[in-house]
């Protein structure tokens, strides 16, 4: 069970949102890159950023940030980052960076042959990540909700090439109110592609639970406003999911 620090970038500071909505946020650091230091220091063996202007400007946005904690982790641990991606130029440019994964959210629902064609070019290095509420596709940085069921999304993507599939639950999301791991679970058995968690991780109640259905094919989770709020204590997570799986 692999988890994944998230540094959520806005206006180039590390902050989480409530729900997605942009006026509801909380600063957590002004040097992001500082933040990464401090979670691989802790044990991270993986980091996830989002570039929340560039979701929803839907480009690239918080470039220096970005470039700033490529260079403060340099190659100890792969970094995923999601939020704008719209093109292959725009993820050719970030794996040049040093990014590992590119996750493709809004234009994968929206625009599967680009999907499609990214993971023919960049095979191994594409993550979908799927946003949902009530289990259907949210799109646009989460402000439009689509007709498209995630379950039938996923098994869409079986034959592309998807490394794996980030889902959050953004009526959860930086609520503190628990893993949805019924959806969850429910998404990783509609297809083969291995699903990473996000959206509501609150205590290590939710890291037992998540262990428990790793073999549902949940490999991982996407820890935010929980370590940040010190609700959880990154290093002893994933420590005590280590031992569960062990």
């Amino acid at each position: 069970m692999l988890l994944i620090p998230a540094i959520d970038l806005k206006d180039g500071q590390c902050v989480r949102l409530q729900q997605g909505e942009m006026d509801r946020v909380t600063v957590f650091s002004d040097a992001p890159e500082q933040m990464a230091a401090h979670w691989v220091a802790q044990g991270a063996r993986r980091l996830h950023l989002v570039d929340l202007n560039g979701a929803f400007a839907g480009k690239p946005v918080n470039k220096a940030a970005i470039q700033a904690i490529l260079k403060t982790v340099g190659d100890d641990i792969p970094v995923q980052i999601g939020g704008g991606i719209r093109d292959l130029e725009t993820i050719e440019r970030y794996l040049d960076m040093g990014i590992t994964y590119v996750i493709i959210g809004t234009a994968a629902v929206k625009n599967p042959g680009f999907l499609q064609d990214a993971c023919v070019e960049f095979g191994g290095h594409i993550i979908v990540g799927l946003d949902a509420k009530d289990g259907k596709a949210a799109t646009d940085g989460w402000s439009k909700i689509t007709g498209h069921d995630v379950g039938d999304l996923a098994k869409k993507y079986e034959d592309y090439g998807v490394n794996s599939i980030i889902y959050t639950d953004i009526g959860r999301d930086g609520m503190l109110q628990g893993i949805n791991i019924e959806a969850t679970v429910k998404l990783a058995q509609a297809s083969t592609i291995p699903v990473i968690a996000s959206g509501g991780l609150s205590n290590m109640a939710d890291i037992d639970a998540l262990c428990g259905v790793v073999d549902e094919g949940v490999q991982g989770v996407i820890c935010g406003r929980a370590i940040y709020s010190g609700d959880l204590d990154f290093a002893a997570a994933q420590r005590r999911a280590d031992e569960l799986i062990a």
